[in-house]
């Protein structure tokens, strides 16, 4: 065995330093299991974590999930907030996420089946956005390991944003 010093990266691998702090914020649009699970994930990565819930029932249901819940984007999206549209079959999609493309929110995706057109082009289109900012919506969103359920599917996004964020490929490519 060796006596080097333990480098900072190992240090709090093994728990005996403290994470780097990180001004990042993870915003999960829509209730739904799968934004249970990736905000849960997300905190606990270090994220500031917040659920956009238009819906006052479901925004009341999703209260103390250990997130922030609020009804709308306003004030919350910077170059350091990521958003994950959960559920692409909303009324609200459209509107969501046209006022998220306005902001300055780092990195924007919607889940959905890349086999498919994604819903959230036409409602854009219907409401005026710009190609330019429609393009900036990612689909698919996470890494391309096959996942099926609502944990694997947040896993797989966390992962592609962290890889993301760290300007590593990570699998982005289907």
């Amino acid at each position: 065995m060796t006596d080097a010093p333990e480098s900072a990266a190992c240090a709090v691998a093994h728990g005996h330093g403290p994470a780097p702090v990180a001004d990042r914020t993870l915003v999960a649009a829509f209730a739904s299991p799968v934004a249970n699970f990736l905000l849960h994930f997300a905190g606990d990565a270090g994220y500031r974590v917040v659920l956009v819930e238009p819906d006052p029932a479901l925004a009341e249901g999703a209260r103390g999930g250990g997130f922030e819940v609020i009804s709308a984007v306003d004030g919350y999206l910077d170059e350091t907030t990521d958003v994950v549209v959960t559920d692409h079959h909303r009324q609200e999609l459209g509107a969501v996420l046209r006022d998220v493309l306005a902001s300055k929110a780092r990195w924007v995706g919607i889940m959905g089946n890349p086999r498919h057109p994604g819903p959230h082009l036409a409602a854009l289109a219907e409401l005026g956005v710009a190609q330019a900012d429609i393009d900036r919506v990612h689909r698919p969103i996470g890494l391309n390991i096959g996942s099926r359920t609502p944990p694997e599917i947040a896993i797989a996004t966390l992962a592609g944003l962290i890889a993301d964020r760290n300007d590593r490929p990570g699998g982005f490519t289907f």
